[in-house]
């Protein structure tokens, strides 16, 4: 048994998640549990759900294995880069789902179900980014991107770039959103300044920039509502 890594079937049948899901549903698992089924394979020495619990305390929790990259989540000893990259791919497949619009579309109705669209997808992220989310004649969501990337202190953005996607989307009209990593979603001076270039280029498109959404963290900031547009 010291020769290889612990699998799940290794456990006792009552211990073993797979078995214990089945029964009784994914809810019933504990946090270290759903993640030791995504790593499937332990450490030598330890199981699966084991290598699991590590992990969260390596990287307290799932916000911040959420964070990791895959070099750092592959340092730590008994994952290696197969399981990191199991890992983030399972992070991946759970914020598209968060952000996913199939079936009936989604409506945006206010700055909270704009929020709602891209807050996983951004609440996480080391470095600033830059997204829309375009939207027909009737406020239905057509498509949530991501459209540029920037550094830690700052995303470089352009109203070329966001017209250019937002014209090949075929939009009505757009909301705009981007992500302060510092947490704190408090719109700045260049949010501000930004947000009025937009807002202009779009009345001179004929797409209107309807709102600017600013993440941190947990919570948002919606320029509209705030009255800063």
């Amino acid at each position: 048994m010291s020769e290889r890594g612990l699998v799940i079937r290794d456990l006792p049948v009552g211990e073993r998640p797979r078995e214990r899901m089945e029964q009784y549903g994914p809810e019933a698992l504990s946090t270290a549990e759903l993640l030791g089924i995504v790593l499937r394979v332990g450490s030598r020495g330890e199981s699966a759900v084991r290598l699991a619990e590590r992990l969260l305390s390596e990287f307290g929790g799932l916000a911040g294995i959420a964070r990791a990259r895959i070099p750092q989540l592959s340092a730590l000893s008994g994952v290696g880069l197969a399981k990191a990259a199991q890992v983030k791919a399972a992070f991946e497949l759970g914020k598209r789902l968060a952000t996913s619009v199939e079936g009936p579309r989604a409506v945006v109705r206010n700055g909270a179900d704009a929020a709602a669209l891209v807050m996983e997808e951004l609440r996480h992220r080391e470095q600033e980014c830059l997204a829309a989310i375009f939207l027909d004649t009737r406020n239905q969501v057509l498509r949530v991107r991501i459209l540029m990337v920037g550094t830690l202190t700052g995303s470089p953005a352009h109203p070329r770039e966001v017209f250019k996607e937002a014209l090949a989307q075929g939009c009505a009209s757009l909301i705009v959103c981007h992500n302060h990593p510092s947490g704190d979603p408090t719109p700045s001076k260049d949010d501000i300044a930004l947000t009025a270039r937009l807002v202009k280029a779009g009345e001179l498109v004929g797409i209107p920039v309807l709102d600017h959404i600013v993440i941190g963290g947990g919570r948002y900031v919606s320029l509209k509502e705030a009255g800063r547009m």
